[in-house]
């Protein structure tokens, strides 16, 4: 069945500013960020008709965040325009180029969600909606997310990549149930190694994938850096994905959110979004989802060759044959 070119992909979550070190001695460049903001961009860039769900601050930061959004062809109707200010993140990089994000977030625009806004967003058709990260769990806003998740699910497939961040999450209370009772929500899961470590540390990563799959998740990726990503689902046994080399590593900032794109991208395009083919989804075949994850590892790939988040563009996901890491 083709894809559904009339229906769009929403997401739902936070845009962030992040701040980030230059070269020693230089100021901080401020580039946006979040990572179903990161997500969103990613998905416009490779093609997919896609919508924010977004409290966005009437701030300069806000209308910078506004304005990357829509110049990269993401319909922002959908977003509130608040009167708090933006998130920050301060982001640091190790040598190897993994960030580290010092977090400003108190009484911010992102979390402030309210039913009633929620109530006036005019979504249209949605063939899916991507959740993700701290917006489905810092209050007060969360649980207003999470309602709309639960109740989009009966027309849209739910994709969910939880991307916690320990050093905020900790001090939420009940942070890992909501986490938990989220996942089970999910048609499509992607989490990283780190976020199982953090979550679940006494567990390992097959039964983790086991256990969702067998609660009626139908696809779900575990992500381990330069050493590839697990790919499950339920005519799909674990099965080993390679990561790629596109050059030199800038950094691996929205690294894993280009991933999650590229795979709601890969859905669409081969028809397995929305709730009709929900039962096409559950039975598809590994093969098919080998390609799909390998296109996602390709693009997180290129974005690590580039400074922040900064996902690929179809063409140039397309023109892009690597090497294995």
């Amino acid at each position: 069945m083709p894809a559904d070119d009339t229906r769009t992909v929403a997401v739902a979550g936070e845009c962030v500013v992040d701040l980030v070190t230059g070269e020693p001695g230089r100021p901080y460049l401020a580039l946006p960020g979040g990572s179903p903001a990161n997500v969103a961009v990613g998905l416009a860039r490779l093609g997919v008709p896609t919508r924010m769900i977004a409290r966005i601050s009437y701030d300069t930061y806000g209308r910078s965040l506004r304005d990357h959004l829509t110049g990269n062809g993401v319909d922002t109707e959908t977003v509130v325009v608040a009167r708090e200010s933006s998130s920050v993140a301060f982001v640091h990089h190790d040598a190897d180029g993994v960030p580290t994000f010092d977090l400003r977030l108190d009484g911010t625009a992102d979390w402030q969600w309210t039913e009633a806004e929620v109530a006036g967003l005019r979504l249209g058709r949605l063939s899916a909606l991507h959740i993700g990260s701290l917006a489905l769990v810092m209050p007060p806003g969360a649980d207003v997310l999470a309602g709309l998740a639960r109740r989009v699910r009966d027309e849209a497939t739910i994709s969910y990549d939880p991307n916690c961040r320990p050093a905020v999450m900790d001090g939420v209370p009940g942070a890992r149930p909501h986490i938990e009772a989220l996942l089970r929500v999910a048609d499509v899961v992607k989490v990283s190694d780190a976020d199982l470590a953090w979550l679940r540390p006494d567990d390992d990563h097959e039964g983790f994938a086991g256990e969702l799959i067998e609660a009626g998740v139908s696809v779900v990726a575990v992500t381990h850096g330069a050493a590839g990503s697990v790919v499950t689902g339920r005519r799909c046994p674990p099965r080993r994905v390679p990561a790629y080399r596109a050059g030199g590593v800038a950094d691996t900032v929205g690294a894993g959110d280009s991933y999650m794109s590229a795979v709601l991208a890969g859905l669409a395009g081969r028809g397995l979004l929305g709730a009709d083919r929900r039962d096409a989804l559950r039975s598809a075949e590994a093969p098919v989802l080998a390609e799909i994850f390998d296109e996602a590892a390709r693009a997180a790939a290129l974005t690590c060759t580039r400074r922040g988040a900064d996902p690929p563009t179809r063409e140039e996901l397309d023109a892009f044959h690597p090497s294995d890491a």
